[in-house]
């Protein structure tokens, strides 16, 4: 599968420019609003990239601002990119589409886990007891449609211009037996093949590491190929979880990334401990002394 143009990115590139541009000519949100007889919050939501602007509106904006024809005919061409609707949007009630839309045109992301395999990794029967256990109030349809969603993600690893993929897994990711012994197992092959491909790389932070920088949260950090595009951070919270696009946040996350990539295992030790749980599991070593708790 080809890459596909991500409407999320072309309305976030789409509000940097005009808020840029406003600024730079000295406008005030409230006079554009007047001028194009909307709200105030309507321009601010149009900047922010949490709404997506009509052509005719960005044509006047950019009118507003005194902005060369040609520079404003490509915005313009952009405003009619982020109203297209992605791949995802027919699943957009059962998934967080702000999320796929900047994951599918990202060139690389860079990922800690403390909990669960990340979705691009999981394998389909994992994904489905994860999502029965964790959405245990959705229709049998809606759990059906969350792993179809997120089977499709994963193409982004395989496509002609696969993602560049770096995932810290915390050792509680791979000594839960989410769905079960069988499921498990199989999902840690899983981890295994998937992290034989060229653009993967997969790393264990192992128990003994103790407390370390990532104990916060698990997180996500997105570069895309465009310098138009802005690094941003999803840092995940029970409510979802926050995106932050602030240099210093990004410098913080940066950071913390490479402390723990540095504080775990390396792939190829870290594939060997996998490939060792897929035939020992933990939960299995385990379970005597769980048991009498």
């Amino acid at each position: 599968m080809n890459r596909r143009r991500s409407p999320t990115v072309r309305r976030r590139r789409l509000g940097v420019e005009l808020r840029r541009y406003r600024e730079a000519a000295g406008v005030t949100i409230d006079v554009v609003a007047e001028r194009l007889g909307c709200s105030p919050s309507k321009i601010s939501r149009i900047e922010t990239g949490h709404t997506t602007a009509s052509p005719p509106d960005v044509s006047a904006m950019l009118a507003i601002y005194g902005v060369d024809p040609d520079i404003s005919g490509e915005l313009v061409e952009i405003s009619r990119d982020a109203r297209k609707k992605g791949w995802w949007h027919p699943f957009s009630t059962v998934l967080n589409s702000t999320y796929v839309g900047f994951e599918a045109e990202a060139r690389s992301i860079q990922a800690y886990e403390q909990q669960v395999i990340p979705g691009l990794l999981q394998s389909e029967q994992y994904a489905m007891a994860l999502i029965r256990s964790a959405r245990w109030d959705d229709t049998d349809q809606e759990i059906a449609q969350r792993v179809r969603v997120r089977m499709e993600r994963q193409s982004l690893l395989i496509q002609d211009d696969p993602i560049d993929l770096w995932v810290v897994l915390d050792e509680a990711v791979v000594s839960r037996p989410v769905g079960g012994d069988a499921v498990m197992r199989d999902q840690l092959r899983h981890l295994v093949d998937t992290a034989g491909l060229p653009n993967v790389t997969l790393q264990i932070l192992p128990f003994a590491v103790g407390a370390h920088a990532a104990m916060d949260g698990a997180f996500a950090i997105l570069d895309f190929p465009s310098d138009g595009d802005p690094a941003l951070v999803f840092a995940e919270n029970a409510a979802g979880g926050l995106f932050l696009e602030k240099d210093d946040e990004l410098r913080k996350f940066r950071e913390v990334f490479g402390t723990i990539r540095a504080a775990a295992l390396d792939p190829e030790a870290s594939i060997g401990m996998i490939e060792k749980l897929a035939e020992e599991p933990l939960w299995k070593s385990r379970r005597r002394a769980s048991e009498s708790i």
